[in-house]
């Protein structure tokens, strides 16, 4: 699968420096340490680091149940993780819900809580909403799943900074049977609506244990 990455990253030879490495269970999360000094909170932090803060875009689409939804105000005051994939994904898609839900499961309900993990479809052709919310909740009841029109989707990537998802033809008879190039990274945007730093395939589930707690708290400054 041909992947894309963040235009603002500019750090591609760390991004290819990541290996897709799967642990079998999640450790257990470690205490958010937030009376340390932040530089060196900063430093303990696994993911990889934008050079310019990029602020949290107003994002508004439909989730699995219909319901209208804002990026922005859906998900204010809350660590949000946020994801571009699809549910027909053979990778890049199920090892970072995978990921991610596992390590969520380990974390204290006065961390968890405190989390929105939101996968926007690239793919609505074939992701309805009830497949989308049977597959989401096939890993952790409480991912936001959210859909809409391909240009809704579409604008809704480039205002994340990324490029949009597009088709890949496969060997096969059925029209349905497609490959979809989206972006593999995972934005994370702190209590101050800004990502500061993204996730890349090949993020393991001991780097979110480590990183979850921290930025709970809050962007380290």
């Amino acid at each position: 699968m041909r992947d894309r990455y963040l235009l603002t990253l500019l750090a591609l030879p760390i991004v290819a420096g990541c290996s897709p490495r799967t642990p079998d269970r999640a450790e257990a999360a470690p205490p958010a340490e937030t009376g340390l000094p932040p530089a060196v909170l900063r430093n303990r932090l696994r993911g990889v680091m934008l050079g310019t803060p990029q602020a949290k875009p107003d994002i508004l689409l439909t989730t699995v149940d219909g319901a209208p939804f804002s990026l922005r105000d859906d998900t204010r005051g809350y660590l949000t993780l946020l994801f571009f994939g699809y549910t027909h994904c053979p990778d890049v898609c199920p090892v970072h819900v995978a990921n991610i839900s596992k390590v969520m499961k380990t974390l204290p309900d006065e961390i968890s809580s405190r989390i929105r993990f939101v996968f926007v479809t690239t793919d609505p052709e074939r992701d309805t909403p009830e497949r989308l919310k049977g597959w989401l909740s096939g890993f952790h009841p409480a991912f936001i799943g959210v859909t809409g029109t391909p240009e809704q989707i579409k604008q809704a990537q480039i205002a994340a900074g990324l490029l949009p998802a597009g088709k890949e033809v496969v060997e096969s008879t059925a029209p349905e049977a497609y490959l979809v190039s989206h972006a593999a990274q995972v934005i994370a945007f702190t209590s101050d609506d800004l990502a500061h730093i993204v996730y890349p395939f090949g993020i393991r589930q001991q780097d979110w244990a480590n990183d979850l707690p921290i930025l709970v708290g809050g962007w380290p400054q």
